[in-house]
């Protein structure tokens, strides 16, 4: 067997494993889902109305339509922060280090753990999004290619995030410590513009939320979805879920092929 099918086919196995673990403990994804819907329905129903009129609108449904696509990448962050437990409990638990004598290819397992969070990511992106037409967020004027284009930065997202959330769970000595570890996941979408537009921060703060991957990357949802101007959002996000994904694989592969601690 080549080396190519090698990898396809433990890669593969190594997925179907990381999704029953998903599929028999659900209560740390459900956990991690909670945050952004909970924030989603807290910012709609008690500052929606204040919100919207300090942006020129004249009800709740102008905050909604600008709140939604902030909170799908920020959904995208909580999830990964399972990643980084998962992988955590996996190098801490010894069975790592069964992988390691056992004829498999060696980067199956990060591979498996890499895109079962990325699927969970979409699944999460769409139970958030499905909250948020729920509750009136509309995007009427976005063509099938601007959809389309949105689900694909949602993806890459999703893949530059869970690289560097799997990098941290390999160099947390236990789950408690990942979690910890992967909380800017969590935290840098609310020093963005996912919940109040940079221009309305104090001048201090607004580099803080400008400069970070999490801002360029809610700008162009905005834009593809509500068809808000974009401008150099598309290229600053796109280098960012490059450069997060290459700095997360070798980071990532690098810690993995150190010496079992």
């Amino acid at each position: 067997m080549s080396n190519l099918a090698l990898a396809v086919r433990d890669s593969s196995t190594m997925l179907r494993r990381n999704l029953l673990h998903a599929r028999r403990y659900p209560s740390l994804t459900l956990n991690l889902l909670l945050t952004p819907v909970m924030l989603l329905l807290l910012f709609v129903y008690i500052f929606g109305d204040v919100m919207s009129a300090g942006m020129g609108g004249a009800d709740r449904s102008a905050y909604i339509a600008y709140l939604v696509p902030g909170v799908l990448l920020m959904t995208i962050g909580s999830t990964t922060i399972g990643t980084a437990v998962s992988v955590s409990m996996d190098m801490s638990e010894g069975i790592i280090a069964r992988f390691r004598t056992m004829a498999i290819h060696r980067g199956s397992v990060l591979i498996g753990h890499v895109i079962g969070s990325v699927l969970q990511s979409v699944a999460s992106v769409v139970l958030v999004g499905a909250v948020g037409v729920a509750i009136g967020f509309r995007s009427t004027d976005a063509t099938a290619l601007e959809w389309l284009a949105a689900f694909g930065l949602l993806v890459l997202f999703a893949l530059a995030l869970t690289w560097i959330a799997v990098g941290m769970g390999l160099i947390s000595p236990n789950a408690e410590a990942a979690s910890n570890n992967a909380l800017p996941l969590i935290l840098l979408p609310l020093l963005s513009s996912a919940f109040v537009p940079v221009d309305g921060m104090p001048g201090w703060f607004q580099p803080v939320a400008e400069y970070q991957p999490f801002t360029p990357a809610i700008e162009t949802l905005r834009g593809l979805l509500l068809g808000t101007e974009i401008g150099h959002n598309g290229w600053l996000a796109m280098a960012w879920c490059l450069g997060l994904a290459v700095l997360g694989y070798f980071w990532s592969a690098a810690t993995f092929n150190r010496d079992p601690r």
